[in-house]
């Protein structure tokens, strides 16, 4: 009779997984610990991904579990849960555990359960010209070390910055001090907190308009050392294909100050030629670019973003007041306004207004972050007067102090600000 052994229940103090390794049979253990249970343990698969069958090994030297007296599949689920903050220490432990944060299974398993968290990353550049960046965690509150920027981009100008599949920041084109216009294209992952390097662009190109768009990297314009100083050329970036394309040109050529994805077309705001103001929107689906003359355009002001279906630009340069475009009306007439100005310093200056975890998140040259919840600002009880509620500082608590240091530093003469922002992105893991 093919009798097959069923894993009993073990009790962990009474497991002989937890005799002494240099115990090397069932037999030899019970001698020392007699009555103990057999604890049947799961083979242990050397990689998380499904790999082809291996002749088996010898058992004793099976790597360890992730996790002592837990199958792999409830380890994961536990170490999942582990808030993002602690995963720079969970790498530190094994190299097992090292070689699960490094890949995709991890990470994809909390996006899907919807546990990953959203972080800020700040790129900002001194007054000698460096450029140095941060990552910022809104649920505790706390700045996180990132490794340098590359060597190329340590001290570029007009490079673009965007954020692909969510979890990776790409770096592309810029002008290099000494070598000029570049076409080189690197990116960070979140979830290795790695550089990598990324196809190049098809032409060299800095101070340009970029955009995603169902995950593709679209940039256009811009300018050269070359001949044509401005450009109308455009191509596109798609990351599953790994490679670049031109796009249609532009209808001029231009250097853009302003851009914005909404209802599925980039619109584009610059300088052209002539240095005259020009604007264009392109249509990915039909890919065509032609001009845009209506009120969106002419209210439209930098930093701005779109959420949910609405654009929202800022009204002051402190970025405690809000502006959003009413497509009723094709004006900019709605606003969210927060009661509380700061000043009109540099450093109180908005650098950047992005969404975050269901909120605009507003951040200055200081590094001080504000949210406001615009999804409770539809009713008319929520404007006005009563819309300070829906603003909340979560980095640089301390605005008076700013104040009055700002105050004191103006009168002495020492108003210069240290460092300004660049870019700003949030990305996920």
């Amino acid at each position: 009779m093919d009798r097959r052994i069923q894993p009993p229940l073990v009790d962990t103090t009474a497991c002989l997984c937890r005799v002494d390794a240099g115990l090397k049979t069932v037999a030899g253990a019970k001698k020392y610990v007699p009555g103990t249970k057999l604890c049947l343990q799961p083979d242990i698969k050397p990689s998380i991904h499904p790999t082809r069958q291996k002749p088996p090994r010898d058992k004793s030297r099976s790597q360890s579990p992730l996790l002592p007296g837990l199958p792999d599949d409830l380890a994961i689920a536990c170490l999942i849960r582990v808030p993002r903050i602690e995963h720079r220490k969970l790498r530190l432990v094994c190299k097992r555990w090292y070689r699960l944060l490094a890949g995709n299974f991890f990470y994809s398993l909390r996006k899907n359960l919807g546990i990953a968290e959203e972080w800020i990353y700040i790129m900002k550049r001194d007054r000698e010209g460096k450029i140095s960046w941060h990552a910022f965690d809104p649920m505790y509150q706390l700045w996180q070390p990132l490794p340098p920027v590359p060597k190329e981009y340590s001290e570029a100008l007009g490079f673009g910055c965007a954020v692909l599949s969510g979890c990776h920041l790409y770096l592309f084109g810029g002008k290099d001090p000494v070598k000029g216009s570049m076409r080189r294209v690197i990116f960070y992952s979140a979830r290795t907190n790695k550089w990598h390097r990324a196809p190049d662009m098809l032409r060299r190109r800095h101070f340009f308009g970029s955009c995603v768009i169902n995950n593709c990297l679209y940039v256009a314009g811009g300018e050269n050392e070359g001949i044509q100083r401005s450009l109308r050329s455009a191509e596109v970036y798609d990351p599953n294909k790994n490679r670049w394309s031109f796009i249609s040109d532009m209808s001029t050529a231009m250097v853009p100050f302003i851009g914005i994805v909404y209802v599925g077309k980039w619109f584009l705001k610059g300088l052209g030629s002539h240095r005259q103001i020009l604007s264009e929107v392109y249509q990915p689906e039909t890919d065509s670019w032609y001009p845009a003359y209506d009120g969106m355009i002419a209210g439209w002001r930098n930093p701005c973003t779109s959420m949910n279906g609405h654009l929202y630009a800022l009204e002051c340069k402190d970025g405690c007041k809000l502006r959003v475009y009413d497509e009723a009306t094709d004006s900019w007439s709605k606003h969210i306004d927060s009661k509380m100005h700061l000043g009109n310093s540099k450093a109180l200056e908005a650098a950047a207004v992005l969404p975050l975890n269901g909120k605009l998140c507003i951040i200055r040259n200081n590094m001080s972050i504000s949210l406001v919840d615009v999804s409770k600002s539809g009713d008319d009880k929520n404007s006005g007067a009563s819309a300070e509620h829906l603003w909340e500082t979560i980095s640089g608590k301390e605005q008076f102090k700013n104040l009055v240091t700002n105050f004191l530093s103006s009168l002495a003469g020492r108003n210069r600000i240290k460092h300004h922002i660049v870019h700003c992105q949030v990305l996920q893991a």
